[in-house]
């Protein structure tokens, strides 16, 4: 992003990378998860670490040829969207059931911990490596994880699976004829469909509702991820004494009231404490939600779930954005988080009727 604003200086090129890089790669989520369940999950993620770390390379190369490194950035992701479900979908196998919440918690914090520090890294890289030296130190990080992930024992298809399509038709039908695994899955999407604005609400909730800073916009954006981290950390070692059930509604419940009550926030600190407490609600419906893939979808099919499951997160988000950029020009910051917590509480409750009986 910085060396396409600096090359380029348009707006449009940077939402191009965007899109390529977040939104489009979220199209094929039922076609990844696919690739999960037809072969080893261990080979299958080493691969894609090894590939991300090519194509970085690749890119890191040829940062003079825009189109190039669009369409290398575009296959960097799509490795990266075969890499999540194969991920999700190995944790059944290397830890007991039991151990699962704990486990989901852990690969949270991971994840969500290195994606607070990476920037924090970059910032520090580009002045003394430049763009192009960041782009190896990143791809090398790759080559480590891939070491790393060679140490597990192979992880092998638990079914003779179809061809692609045909098992990621099987992956669709499958989760709609569940009647749990559907209400997870569309009361996820929906709560993200509602709250994803978040991002761009806030920065104008600081600057045009309470005439605030930059600053104030930093440390709006940074109080979801210090929930997020305190969240999966207290999920560390608190996880397996709460219902994966009650903990999603919990979930849904603290993430959407969190935006209803920002609408109403009346400073910029208010409004940090209950992003704050957003994040430990998103914390939440994330390890409840893999924990409940996990133990309700057979092995087979895990990869194509969990692969369609984020797909449809990432689309979710994606009309969130547009949808949210449009309300926050017909109206205000404040009106459109009272909007998003609203739909989302609404989802919420949905959830909440809808859930038990299925999983009785």
């Amino acid at each position: 992003m910085v060396h396409v604003a600096d090359s380029t200086g348009q707006a449009l090129a940077v939402s191009v990378l965007l899109l390529v890089g977040d939104f489009a790669p979220s199209l094929f989520g039922p076609l990844t998860g696919a690739i999960s369940d037809r072969f080893d999950l261990r080979r299958v993620m080493i691969g894609c670490e090894l590939a991300q770390g090519a194509l970085l390379v690749l890119i890191a190369v040829s940062l003079d040829n825009l189109p190039l490194v669009l369409v290398l950035v575009g296959l960097r992701a799509l490795a990266g969207q075969i890499f999540l479900p194969a991920s999700r979908a190995a944790v059944p196998a290397l830890v007991a059931d039991r151990d699962l919440p704990r486990a989901n918690s852990t690969l949270g914090l991971g994840t969500n911990g290195a994606e607070a520090v990476g920037p924090l890294l970059a910032a520090a890289l580009i002045p003394v490596a430049g763009v192009r030296g960041a782009l190896l130190v990143d791809a090398a990080t790759f080559a480590v994880s891939a070491l790393l992930l060679a140490t597990l024992r192979p992880i092998p298809p638990a079914a003779a699976a179809p061809a692609l399509l045909a098992g990621a038709g099987a992956g669709l039908r499958f989760m709609w004829a569940t009647p749990a695994v559907r209400v997870v899955a569309v009361g996820f999407c929906a709560v993200v469909a509602f709250n994803g604005i978040d991002d761009v609400a806030l920065v104008v909730l600081a600057k045009d509702t309470f005439r605030a800073g930059d600053a104030a916009v930093g440390i709006l954006l940074a109080g979801v991820g210090i929930g997020l981290l305190a969240g999966y950390a207290l999920l560390t070692r608190h996880a397996g004494r709460f219902g994966m059930a009650g903990l999603l509604v919990a979930g849904f419940a603290v993430s959407s009231v969190g935006n209803l009550l920002t609408g109403l926030a009346w400073a910029v600190a208010a409004a940090f404490a209950l992003q704050t407490i957003r994040g430990l609600g998103i914390a939440a419906m994330d390890v409840a939600t893999n924990t409940l893939v996990q133990r309700l979808v057979p092995a087979g099919l895990m990869g194509r779930v969990f692969g369609t499951l984020y797909g449809g997160i990432g689309a979710a988000a994606a009309l969130s954005y547009v949808a949210g950029g449009v309300l926050l020009d017909a109206t205000s910051a404040p009106v459109t988080f009272l909007i998003a917590g609203a739909g989302g509480t609404l989802a919420t409750i949905a959830v909440a009727v809808r859930l038990p009986r299925p999983l009785r």
